[in-house]
């Protein structure tokens, strides 16, 4: 089918500048052309992540070659396939991980980064699903190799990234600590599948890891706090644990005593998902369609859903992520 046969303009979000400070405005943008290799989505949901607020705010930009328009991830309706893809027809409901161009009405999409949306699954939920399960299955699972029976501690256990990696961690046999910050953060971590809540504004998290696991410590260790926690966490973790930084909310820089990081034998990881080849990409996406997107289609692994809002509402759903209450992830609806 023909890039012609559709609309020639879209509603995208744009990062504008209002004087210093950067606005989301909805506007009208040409539809992406799409390659040999990539199919042509229209949008129905897209997720909103904290890497979207980097980027507005100038820190974050995006790959070259990549689009301009925010939004990782999305779900929608293949409407469009390029000559060399056999993976996907027109018609076919998918989720994708996109390295930009989610806030709008079409996106062109790698086949290989699409994945089937799980079956009894709306559009919305499942546009929640890949940005936070690509990467914490090649952070945990692929980098860290978590197994069953170790003890896995993640901060932010109520972000996006936070409840999918408590409920994988549980599903694949883990001990799961996560933190938190507020008792009712911490019983919602409790009743996705946590062992063990801590509320890191009342308690010491390396305190408490170390009494949770007789003093041995946490053998995978997931971060996206940073700053102050890359000390503690050589604390925090057992002899030999593998520890993965994927985020800077407490500043890209700390000063540390790197002596624990040689006496436990510790490893300390870091990676980022936007600018990894295709190729990485998809190896990762017919792993989860492999090991998790049965847990999903059975409800044993759910997306953790905090709101639903307008695409125009772009500006509002970031400053829920901002804001810091939402437990889950929130999406904009495409019309």
């Amino acid at each position: 089918m023909s890039i012609s046969e559709f609309p020639e303009k879209m509603k995208a979000i744009e990062i504008i500048k209002d004087g210093d400070k950067p606005a989301l405005v909805l506007g009208e943008v040409v539809v992406p052309d799409y390659g040999a290799d990539d199919v042509l989505v229209r949008v129905a949901a897209s997720g909103v992540n904290r890497p979207d607020l980097m980027q507005v705010a100038g820190m974050y930009p995006p790959p070259p070659g990549a689009s301009e328009i925010p939004g990782l991830e999305l779900s929608g309706e293949v409407v469009a396939v390029g000559a060399n893809v056999t993976s996907w027809k027109i018609g076919d409901k998918v989720c994708a991980l996109v390295t930009g161009g989610g806030y709008a009405q079409y996106a062109a999409v790698p086949a290989a980064q699409c994945l089937p949306v799980p079956s009894g699954m709306s559009m919305a939920a499942a546009a929640g699903v890949p940005e936070t399960f690509f990467t914490v299955w090649h952070n945990v699972f692929d980098k860290a190799k978590l197994k069953a029976g170790e003890t896995f501690l993640v901060h932010g256990g109520t972000s996006g990234i936070g409840t999918t990696a408590i409920q994988l961690a549980k599903a694949f046999g883990a001990k799961v600590i996560a933190t938190a910050g507020s008792d009712e953060k911490c019983q919602a971590c409790r009743d996705l599948g946590a062992d063990i809540a801590i509320n890191y504004k009342t308690q010491d998290f390396v305190e408490e890891v170390k009494a949770a696991t007789d003093g041995k410590g946490a053998d995978v260790i997931l971060d996206m706090v940073a700053g102050d926690y890359v000390s503690r966490n050589f604390k925090a973790a057992a002899f030999e644990a593998r520890i993965l930084i994927i985020a800077f909310l407490r500043g890209p820089k700390a000063e540390t005593n790197f002596t624990p990081l040689l006496l436990k034998r510790l490893t300390l990881m870091g990676s980022t998902l936007r600018a990894q080849p295709v190729a990485n990409k998809g190896a990762i996406a017919d792993a989860l369609r492999e090991k998790v997107w049965p847990l999903l289609e059975s409800g044993k692994v759910v997306p953790v859903i905090y709101k639903t809002v307008a695409l125009e509402q772009a500006s509002e759903a970031h400053a829920i992520l901002k804001g810091g209450a939402h437990i889950g992830k929130v999406i904009l609806e495409v019309d």
